[in-house]
Parts: C-alpha cells; structure tokens; sequence
C-alpha cells in the first residue's frame, strides 16, 4: 500500500491530524460540492475559465481567519481574471452573516457543513483534537485548467498564508 503524504500542521505547537493527502503543485483539484449562502451548491465547475484562489480556514469567527478572509476580499479586487473561495465548515447562514457585518463582498464564502468529502480531497480535514472536523488552514491557486499551481498548508494553524506568494501565483 502506497503512503499518502499528509501536511505536517500544528497548533498551538501540538501536531494536528488531517484526513487526505497532501495536494502540490501541478495535481489536478480535486471538484466539489458545496454551499454558499444562499444554500446553493458550487463546483469547481462553476468556476471554469478562471483561475481560483481556493483558502481554507476553521472559522470565521476566530481573529486569524476573520483578518485573512478581509485581506483576500480586498486582494482580490486587484484580480479581475481571478475568484477566491473561502472555504470552512461554518454554516451558510453564519457566513452570510459575517459576510454582511464585515462588507465582504469580492470573495465567496462556501460551507463544507454537510460533507467532509471536500476536506478529506484537499487533505484539510482536521481528525480530532478541538478542531476536530474543522478544516486546517491552506490555500490552492488552480490555473483556468483547474491544475493546482500553488500549495500552501500553513504549518501552524493560528498563522497567515504566505499572501504575496499567493498573489503573484495567482497572476503567473
């Protein structure tokens, strides 16, 4: 049986488990299935012809992923030929909330609430502890021919992506 390469991800210093292989540059993402705010489903699909910034994040309710998703709202401004999809277990409804008390309206929120087949895909999942089936936090940008081009698993969870790395691949 093959070993599956897993993100090394902690929190607080103490190893994190996560369901799924870790995704790298040049594998082809993973499609999905997932629920905006208004209870829609998105796909990869819906996307097409784009380039996405895919992040993944626990909650929205905590400081670092309140402050990274404001950041991507307002970077993403600056790519018309570009979508970036925040991705997290909370609910639609909280997101939509969130997403109008903050003005947040240039990134697209998506819930995973009802299948953990999207954390497991993108080798996210977070298996236990007091995160458990939250998602860790990583970002993807995947080309128009929905090939990854850049992977980050941020390697402690309370920490910030890499935005500028993100950004200029998200431009190649």
């Amino acid at each position: 049986m093959a070993d599956i390469r897993k993100a090394a991800v902690t929190l607080k210093g103490g190893p994190v488990d996560l369901a799924g292989p870790a995704l790298k540059a040049g594998d082809t993402a993973p499609d999905f299935k997932l629920q905006d705010v208004s209870l829609g489903d998105v796909t990869l699909a819906n996307s097409a012809g784009k380039t996405r910034i895919i992040v993944t994040i626990p909650s929205l309710d905590t400081s670092t992923c309140h402050l990274e998703t404001k950041n991507f709202n307002e970077s993403i401004k600056g790519l018309p030929e570009a979508v970036c999809l925040v991705v997290s277990m909370d609910l639609p409804f909280g997101q939509k909330r969130w997403c109008g008390a903050e003005g947040v309206q240039n990134v697209i929120t998506l819930s995973g609430h009802r299948c953990k087949q999207f954390g497991e895909d993108y080798g996210v999942l977070i298996s236990g502890g007091p995160l458990d089936r939250c998602l860790a936090r990583a970002v993807f940008v995947v080309n128009p021919a929905g090939k990854i081009t850049y992977s980050e698993y941020v390697s402690e969870i309370a920490n910030h992506p890499n935005y500028e790395a993100i950004l200029a691949a998200a431009k190649a």
